[in-house]
């Protein structure tokens, strides 16, 4: 199985989803009571000028009506005032015309004016004044009351809003936390049942759907690889003992060379299958990192160079024995199994010189070969798979090994390419 790192929540730079909906929620609150106020402003104040304009229209036909019988003026009317607008001082005919004066003394205005000639051509205007200042007094106290009524409402609204938005972030973060998990190795974890007929109940679904169809493939190849190889190992057993019944010669020991490397193949998918089902433990003692390293170096039989950097009394992450060896606390058979896998790819597949390095709780093995591919970055060691032919030929289990053993430790297992060429293995020990 190909390493895998789990989803990890970033709190930087990051805002809640919670948040987010609270502040579009109070935007979109803003916005609404912006538009109802503002139109009921306009339709206000165009309602008021109307039944001003209507007020002086009328109100000129009554004291034009009195003016023409008795000669009084009444209702507030006036013959040529000071005031009249220019449109109204001589109209264009004997009808009766409102026009609107926005100029303002005092408590009086804005207001309408009303006019109609008294007579023929060049006879005075009889005009009437509405002033519309108590009514748009009125209006501005409306505006205050909508203003308020609509902070009162933002201010209900967006604590419902968070509450809303941290129900279904819950939610959300359940869903998210279960692929966590599954991304993370636990093949195990569902998001079970979820709250509402929504989106959310429909991804939580999926995820769990994906799950199952993943959980039930890699069931399926572990079961298939342990089948493989337990059923294997029988005849590989006999094929053995065949061998050692030929009489030395080429043959036999050609034969020797392939049984022995079944017989490898098959160990390794044992290997595989066990670490897979978890049913492998590590046996911890404090060891020399150093020297665990470089005895599975030179057990692999290959020309590597090996360098250990060694640490004063008082430096290191670890304690220090003799001269400044570095001592950890893991599983030293598994540890050595790790970095002869290393090793074997890196000749194997690399090219010389291949090193090792061994400083502090890392241990770097490289070699000068053309790299590892670019699907093998991305996606991780896969059985069977070498990635490019000009890595070598191989079964690419080495490194599927290397990882399962690393997170069996605990340790991190990362792989790169050198700038100046060349693959690069980097085995993170964890602290004790």
């Amino acid at each position: 199985m190909s390493p895998v790192r789990p989803l990890r929540r970033t709190r930087t730079g990051r805002t809640s989803l919670r948040w987010k909906i609270a502040a579009l929620a109070a935007l979109t609150a803003c916005l609404v009571a912006a538009a109802v106020g503002v139109l009921v402003h306009l339709w206000t104040a165009r309602d008021i000028r109307s039944r001003a304009a209507a007020q002086a229209f009328n109100t000129v036909y009554s004291a034009m009506d009195v003016y023409r019988r008795t000669g009084a003026l009444v209702d507030g009317a006036a013959l040529d005032p000071p005031g009249l607008p220019a449109a109204l001082r001589a109209p264009a005919d004997d009808d009766r015309h409102t026009a609107y004066d926005g100029s303002v003394h005092g408590n009086l205005g804005p207001s309408v004016w009303g006019a109609q000639r008294t007579a023929g051509p060049g006879s005075p205007v009889l005009a009437v004044q509405v002033n519309m200042s108590p009514e748009l007094h009125t209006l501005g106290r409306l505006d205050a009351t909508v203003t308020v009524a609509s902070l009162v409402a933002l201010g209900a609204a967006v604590p419902l809003a968070v509450y809303g938005a941290g129900l279904l972030s819950r939610r959300l973060r359940r869903v998210f936390e279960t692929a966590g998990r599954i991304s993370a190795g636990d093949l195990d974890a569902r998001t079970g049942p979820t709250k509402g007929r929504d989106e959310v109940a429909d991804i939580a679904a999926a995820v769990d759907l994906m799950a199952d169809s993943l959980g039930r493939r890699l069931r399926a190849e572990r079961q298939f690889t342990a089948d493989v190889a337990h059923e294997l190992r029988t005849p590989v057993g006999g094929l053995i003992a065949a061998v050692d019944l030929l009489p030395p010669g080429e043959t036999e020991d050609l034969l020797r060379a392939r049984v022995r490397d079944l017989r490898g193949l098959v160990e390794d998918l044992l290997e595989i299958s066990r670490l897979d089902a978890g049913a492998e433990q590590p046996v911890r003692a404090r060891v020399p990192l150093g020297a665990v390293v470089a005895e599975a170096v030179a057990r692999t039989g290959f020309d590597t160079e090996v360098t250990v950097e060694r640490h004063g009394p008082a430096e290191g992450d670890g304690a220090v024995e003799g001269e400044g060896a570095v001592l950890v606390e893991t599983d030293p058979r598994r540890l050595e199994r790790i970095v002869g896998n290393l090793v074997v790819n890196a000749h194997r597949h690399g090219a010389a010189p291949v090193t090792v390095a061994v400083a502090g709780r890392t241990v770097v093995v490289r070699d000068h070969g053309p790299g590892f591919p670019a699907d093998l970055l991305l996606h991780g060691p896969r059985r069977f798979h070498t990635g490019a032919r000009e890595r070598g030929s191989g079964h690419g289990l080495g490194l599927t090994i290397a990882f399962g053993q690393a997170r069996l430790l605990g340790a991190e297992l990362r792989l790169d390419n050198a700038a100046d060429g060349g693959a690069v293995a980097t085995l993170s020990l964890p602290l004790d």
